[in-house]
């Protein structure tokens, strides 16, 4: 089996999503000083490579510690958008041509190629985001969650987080900022992205990994 890491690390410095404080790690203790390292951890919810759930928008929400681990993991089907640039929409035409995949998944899994700007000012600019059509389509699907390799499911300058709303009150878990995607030879691969279990998370970070046989 083959297994491809889909997760960012997360570092003092990194990328966040505009307004939130970046991630600060501290090592407190030392192996040299004190026998044996560790380190202080300061980061939001949707820091890094996340999850988000539907307490994240709506406060009545159920919240991702209350959520059954069986929706963290399943068959996935990846939808290559890698041809689209600065701006670009995905498309209907996206899901119709991988419809066979998606129909015999769980979860759809969005490729962009946009984790190649991670760590710089265009990741935050004009990434490709799913059309009306995409997202009716995913309001309906009945999918454990969708994917993206972007930041945000919404264009960066958002005030009402639209998209979050249709896919978060349908019980779809949302993940984002995935990376290595392009790793993946196949349309469709086992998903697995395990959450941060804290009480009340209204999101998390997440180890994402592909496993392919």
């Amino acid at each position: 089996m083959k297994i491809i890491d889909l997760t960012h690390s997360i570092e003092n410095n990194m990328t966040v999503y505009p307004g939130d404080p970046q991630p600060q790690n501290k090592i407190v203790s030392t192996v040299a000083e004190d026998g044996y390292k560790e380190t202080e951890i300061h980061i939001y919810s949707h820091n890094g490579t996340h999850m988000d759930s539907p307490n994240h928008i709506f406060e009545d929400g159920i919240s991702l510690d209350k959520i059954d681990v069986i929706n963290f993991v399943g068959t996935a089907a990846l939808i290559d958008c890698s041809s689209l640039g600065e701006g670009g929409i995905i498309t209907y035409d996206f899901i119709e041509k991988n419809k066979e995949a998606i129909d015999s998944s769980e979860f759809i899994v969005f490729r962009t190629n946009w984790s190649k700007y991670w760590n710089t000012d265009k990741y935050l600019d004009k990434y490709p985001i799913i059309s009306d059509e995409v997202l009716d389509f995913i309001t309906t699907s009945k999918k454990k969650g969708i994917g993206f390799d972007t930041i945000s499911v919404d264009p960066i300058d958002t005030s009402v987080f639209a998209n979050h709303h249709k896919i978060l009150q349908n019980n779809i878990l949302i993940f984002e900022n995935l990376t290595n995607l392009d790793q993946i030879d196949s349309k469709t691969f086992i998903f697995s992205a395990l959450p941060l279990k804290f009480e009340n998370s209204d999101g998390a970070p997440v180890r994402a990994i592909a496993m392919l046989d």
